[in-house]
Formats: C-alpha cells, structure tokens, sequence
C-alpha cells in the first residue's frame, strides 16, 4: 500500500503570540512610536495575538522595553 502524502499547501496551525504594550512611548523616538503603531497597539496595557513568526518577534525585540511577550 501506497502511503498517503500530506498536502504541503495546507497551512500548519498558525501558532500566535500575544504582545502587550506595557509602557508609555511619550518620551521614546518616533521610530518606536511607529513600530508600536504598526502592531496595532494603542491603548497602554492591550494585548494582541499576532502571527508567530520571525519577523514579528524581531519587532517586539526592537522595543523590549515598551512591549512583551505573553505566553
């Protein structure tokens, strides 16, 4: 018997993460007001679920100091 192969277009489960903005961006330049923005962060304290991927951790790295990582 033949075995069965699995679709490799089929999307694996999309694994998230959830980013809260723990801090005020006030006093910070605006390249981080904008990194912030972009997440889709804009309340203090929000939490969101992004896609875990590479791309979107090295932008929660760019700011560890104004967002984190919830897991």
């Amino acid at each position: 018997m033949a075995k069965k192969q699995a679709n490799k277009t089929e999307p694996a489960e999309s694994k998230t993460i959830r980013i809260q903005y723990y801090r005020s961006f006030i006093a910070t330049p605006k390249t981080h007001k904008t990194i912030v923005r972009s997440v889709g962060l804009t309340k203090l304290n929000q939490v969101v679920d992004r896609p875990d991927t590479p791309s979107m951790r090295g932008v929660v790295a760019k700011v560890p100091h104004l967002l984190r990582i919830i897991e």
